[in-house]
């Protein structure tokens, strides 16, 4: 299992809404000004490629990791 981190100002409605059909769990974790609400899409192995190519031809910029990040690790990765 992949997932993929990505700031959810950084994505459309209709982004959003095509990255929920190709993984298979969306999880957003809002945090409290200043920090942007962050979009965690857990992808299967198999999908990666497909949800990789769809990221890099919106240009949608992203983080990928194998080991799901807590709300902790992620508010830490933040300036």
């Amino acid at each position: 299992m992949w997932h993929f981190i990505i700031q959810q100002d950084d994505l459309s409605t209709a982004q959003y809404q095509t990255l929920q059909k190709k993984a298979a769990h969306t999880e957003v974790e809002p945090f409290n000004e200043p920090h942007p609400y962050l979009c965690v899409f857990d992808v299967e192995r198999e999908n990666y490629a497909d949800f990789v190519d769809y990221l890099d031809l919106e240009g949608i910029r992203y983080e990928s990791v194998t080991a799901r990040p807590t709300r902790e690790q992620l508010l830490n990765q933040m300036p």
